[in-house]
């Protein structure tokens, strides 16, 4: 087998492999619609589409932000209510999603990142502190917002908000992207399973304070 033929069936192998991740990732681009299809394996591209037959009305409509989520969320006091793909399976390959947060007077959203999706807050009621801190300059962007403000939050930077009146403060965030996911800061260092001596080596905190932490928030080691 020739050189040129070598290099002719790599170039098509890599264009067989390609097309094979069509039918997920441009869904959005060749067709109306993509509803997940939740039983399936989720992709990079997202997951594939219910087969239109079964497709209802049902499946471009979500509830899940307008009741009650259940008790806030300790010891933060924040209850939160999710639209992403996983719950709402209409946004599958439309980039977009939503997620509500009711901040009890007093509570605090702790600093975390959505690593694939930049953040718009909207206030619904009350009013609160918003605010990011950036990747390279470590400065910090926060303002005091109340019903009606809007403020972005630059994709995968820490950010966070808390309540400063008496009421709750209830906003609604979208994203642009169907699975924008987050890692909040407290849980990925104490929710894990690295021993507290290590925790306490590469984050300067005292052993102990991270040996308490640890248990607050149910990490071991």
């Amino acid at each position: 087998m020739g050189r040129k033929t070598e290099l002719l069936l790599l170039v098509v192998v890599l264009v067989l492999l390609l097309l094979s991740l069509l039918p997920f990732s441009s869904l959005s681009l060749n067709q109306d619609f993509c509803i997940a299809d939740l039983a399936a394996i989720y992709t990079p591209a997202g997951y594939p589409c219910k087969p239109p037959a079964f497709v209802t009305a049902n499946d471009f409509y979500y509830d899940g932000l307008a009741g009650s989520f259940g008790p806030p969320i300790k010891p933060s006091n924040v209850a939160l209510g999710s639209a992403t793909v996983a719950e709402f399976p209409g946004v599958n390959g439309l980039a977009i999603s939503a997620a509500r947060m009711d901040i009890a007077a007093g509570g605090a959203v702790p600093l975390h990142s959505h690593p694939g999706g930049t953040e718009l807050v909207y206030v619904l009621e009350g009013s609160l502190v918003s605010g990011f801190v950036s990747a390279t300059l470590n400065k910090v962007y926060a303002k005091t917002l109340r019903k009606g403000d809007l403020m972005v939050l630059p994709q995968g930077q820490l950010h966070f908000q808390y309540s400063v009146g008496n009421t709750t403060a209830v906003i609604i965030s979208t994203f642009n992207s169907a699975n924008p996911g987050a890692q909040v800061m407290d849980y990925a260092l104490f929710a894990n399973d690295l021993p507290a001596e290590v925790v306490s080596k590469v984050t300067n905190l005292d052993e102990l304070q991270v040996v308490k932490l640890k248990a607050l928030f149910g990490g071991s080691g």
